[in-house]
């Protein structure tokens, strides 16, 4: 009898002990090496000249079509689908029954009644338990990431043109002037010899396009944005390069999927097997809750707050009703004090105590990383992201904090390594936890992404 994620939960006897000991460390990013110069360099091209991140491996993609497509994707979303039409995409946020947070992903308006949503496993996971359990009128088909498959091949390949210079080099390869889309809006483009779907979008805070199509054209179209993007310094970024990209475009991309308890997700524990993502994730750092509960986390926690929309109905509408009013905790982002950071880096170098390692240019070592933040001796808020950009000479982490310390220019520290040692995650060797000094800051951290992200949850966080 094949297991579900419920066996697994009942036989772990801790849930929380359970992922803060998983065998696994952070996501890996296949399919590209993890520098093709080195990180430093393609960390300041996306501020300088324009970089093309390859994204053709390791998301999970899912193509969701059929008469009820439409409503069943409006019903478990917390976003309003007013005036949502094919050529535009949005975040797509999912709530459990009771109002947390199972995972964000790209949700790609194709064609009438044809869908694709791009992202991490669990949103993609709760989305396919409802097709396959549900009411509606809908097909839905998997493209599995590239670490999770044999085939060696993909349904479509994705890329990310990004930075200053990115008009001019998507301009170079079509031979005329790039439109000038909006934001989330998208075209179709022909050049490579091939048709590729464009999304207005950004990600390492300049305005650029992720750029798709078939498999089958992948090379070809890989092949002409490159040699475009000779005379304007585009750089290719490896896997190291790509997931600190975030730190200053201010999307948290860790929020542990709420389904571990609650009887809203009940069904989905029942179906979802052994493997999946929530029975194979880690936690790390300095924050150890009661119960897995503590680790949930709000719509406005991640700064999603615009997103929730009480125009329609969806799976936690009313819990999210309740919690509309507050209070809520800030999305910021956290500026490690340098000689703080220093004085954990140079510990390394002693045969005494020494502080949990902090990598370049990402220093998160488990799947959902959650760190302490504090005031006075009291905490007040969680880190979950930290590492270093090349592009402001920091150490910053994504936080969400209490009202009372969200001002930029707040002191507060972070509580850094886990207790008692550290947990026996492989990522982790034995180390003693410290407090490093910290400054609150504004999200998105990168002032070209505050101005450039038109409309956009990253500049309307209050």
């Amino acid at each position: 009898m094949t297991q579900s994620l419920q066996d697994v939960l009942d036989a772990s006897g801790d849930i929380v002990e359970m992922l803060r000991n998983a065998q696994v460390g952070p996501n890996v990013y296949p399919g590209v090496p993890a520098e093709y110069s080195n990180w430093r360099t393609e960390q300041q091209a996306w501020a300088k000249t324009a970089v093309l991140f390859n994204q053709s491996y390791h998301m999970v993609d899912l193509e969701v079509s059929g008469p009820d497509a439409f409503a069943m994707l409006n019903y478990l979303g917390i976003n309003s689908f007013k005036g949502f039409v094919p050529d535009r995409a949005k975040q797509f946020v999912p709530v459990t029954a009771e109002g947390y947070v199972i995972g964000d992903v790209i949700l790609f308006y194709l064609a009438e009644n044809l869908f694709n949503l791009v992202g991490r496993a669990p949103t993609i996971e709760w989305i396919e338990y409802h097709a396959q359990t549900g009411k509606w009128d809908v097909k839905v088909e998997r493209d599995e990431r590239w670490a999770m498959r044999t085939d060696g091949k993909r349904k479509s390949y994705r890329f990310q043109l990004q930075g200053p210079n990115a008009m001019a080099v998507l301009s170079k390869a079509l031979g005329y002037q790039a439109p000038d889309l909006k934001f989330f809006h998208m075209t179709t483009l022909e050049f490579g010899g091939a048709k590729v779907r464009a999304l207005r979008h950004g990600m390492a805070g300049q305005p650029g396009y992720e750029l798709f199509g078939p498999w089958e054209d992948y090379a070809a179209v890989h092949g002409a944005l490159v040699e475009a993007g000779k005379e304007f310094g585009l750089t290719l970024c490896g896997g190291r390069t790509y997931s600190s990209n975030t730190l200053e475009s201010g999307w948290i991309p860790s929020p542990l999927p709420a389904t571990y308890t609650g009887e809203g997700s009940k069904g989905f524990r029942a179906w979802a097997s052994a493997n999946s993502y929530e029975a194979k994730c880690s936690i790390g750092g300095s924050y150890i809750p009661d119960s897995i509960e503590g680790y949930y986390l709000t719509p406005w926690d991640l700064g999603y707050g615009p997103f929730v929309k009480f125009d329609h109905d969806f799976i936690g509408r009313e819990a999210l009703e309740a919690k509309a009013a507050g209070p809520h905790r800030r999305k910021v982002t956290l500026a490690l004090d340098n000689e703080d950071v220093m004085r954990v880096q140079s510990s390394a170098l002693s045969k005494g105590d020494r502080a949990k390692f902090m990598e370049y240019p990402s220093a998160v070592y488990a799947m959902h990383p959650f760190d302490q933040v504090l005031q006075d001796g009291k905490m007040v808020g969680l880190s979950t992201w930290i590492g270093y950009t090349a592009n402001e000479g920091k150490f910053l982490t994504l936080a969400m904090v209490d009202e009372s310390v969200a001002t930029p220019g707040t002191q507060v520290t972070l509580l850094w390594g886990e207790p008692d040692g550290g947990t026996r995650k492989p990522t982790v060797e034995r180390h003693v936890q410290t407090e490093i000094k910290a400054v609150v800051a504004s999200v998105p951290y990168s002032e070209v992404a505050r101005d450039a992200y038109a409309d956009s949850w990253r500049n309307r966080q209050a």
